[in-house]
């Protein structure tokens, strides 16, 4: 049987999503937790890559597990929570049809950037801190410019292995929120580095260094080496991952 699990985590003490040798993963405190809980061997998919130090507050990754009698949904997701370190939560969990892939299957994706605008020493881990002003105006024309299907080339880590970097954008915008501002972003697709490089390029746009015309130019130029460096890790959350209706149960999806 196949099953999603929702989950939200702090990446701050963690090397990324990823399994990787001889560091510290979410995946792989994922994968330890579910086989010691399940008592046989589990290895999770999720619906995407976090980089070190990145968030999330909805993350989805798909296993597949046969139950011991009288384990349920319910009790595995009672369970992990107390198996799993604290800075990992398991939100929900439930089965899926057995090719339904976490990774593959996934429509959209959200990410939040957070920006705050005064010293915080309760979010030094989460958002990032600017206290000088910016021009969300001037940023925020600039985002518009994304809408659409584009090449990301500009905005990718380079040597990122995708086979392309044409993605779909469906929502590019600041917001006000709590301390200060909060960039949402939403798309069919991210390559790898694209969010944080594009907070970083827009941040430039706001402090005055580069018009939202000369952005523009940048998206369209297809070089990586126009754009300008990456924003912090600490500030980025993947926030939400949609599926086609039928997949997720009400109960399950994310706000």
């Amino acid at each position: 049987m196949r099953y999603f699990l929702h989950l939200a985590y702090d990446g701050s003490q963690y090397h990324g999503w990823q399994v990787q040798p001889n560091t510290r993963t979410v995946q792989a405190e994922v994968n330890r937790c579910l086989t010691q809980v399940l008592r046989q061997p589990i290895s999770c998919l999720g619906s995407g890559r976090t980089d070190t130090g990145v968030h999330a507050s909805h993350q989805v990754a798909h296993f597949d597990a046969e139950f011991a009698e009288g384990m349920t949904s319910e009790l595995l997701l009672y369970r992990l929570r107390r198996a799993l370190p604290p800075d990992i939560g398991p939100l929900a969990l439930h089965p899926v049809p057995a090719d339904v892939n976490a990774r593959f299957d996934a429509e959209q994706r959200t990410y939040e950037y957070f920006v705050v605008s005064r010293p915080d020493p309760f979010r030094r881990d989460h958002a990032l801190l600017i206290d000088r002003p910016l021009d969300v105006a001037a940023m925020n024309e600039a985002a518009a410019c994304m809408i659409g299907q584009f090449d990301f080339t500009t905005f990718s880590k380079v040597k990122g292995g995708e086979n392309h970097y044409v993605c779909y954008c469906y929502e590019a915008a600041w917001h006000p929120a709590p301390g200060g501002l909060v960039f949402r972003i939403r798309a069919n697709r991210f390559v790898r580095g694209m969010v944080r490089l594009v907070v970083g390029t827009l941040l430039d746009v706001g402090r005055g260094r580069l018009s939202p015309q000369g952005f523009k130019e940048l998206l369209w130029s297809q070089q990586r080496v126009a754009a300008s460096g990456a924003a912090p890790a600490q500030g980025l959350f993947l926030s939400k991952v949609d599926y086609r209706p039928g997949i997720v149960p009400a109960e399950a999806q994310a706000g």
